[in-house]
C-alpha cells in the first residue's frame, strides 16, 4: 500500500507513537491576529484521538 504523499509532508511521528501536526491559519492575513495567537500557532500540536487512525492509514502504518 502506498503512503499518501501529502500526509507524509504534514505529519511527524514521535518516539512514543503520537502524531504531531502544525497549526493552520499562520500563513497570511497576520496583521489582524494578536501576537499571542500567532505565537501559539507556531508550536506543533498533537493529532486528536478521533483522527489518529485515519492519519495512520494515510501514512501506511495500518
Amino acid at each position: 500500500m502506498k503512503t499518501n504523499s501529502s500526509a507524509k509532508k504534514r505529519f511527524v511521528l514521535t518516539g512514543t507513537g503520537k502524531i504531531k501536526r502544525k497549526h493552520a491559519f499562520k500563513s497570511h492575513i497576520l496583521t489582524k491576529k494578536a501576537k499571542k495567537r500567532k505565537r501559539n500557532l507556531t508550536y506543533f500540536g498533537e493529532v486528536h484521538q478521533a483522527d489518529r487512525n485515519n492519519v495512520k492509514i494515510l501514512l501506511g502504518m495500518k
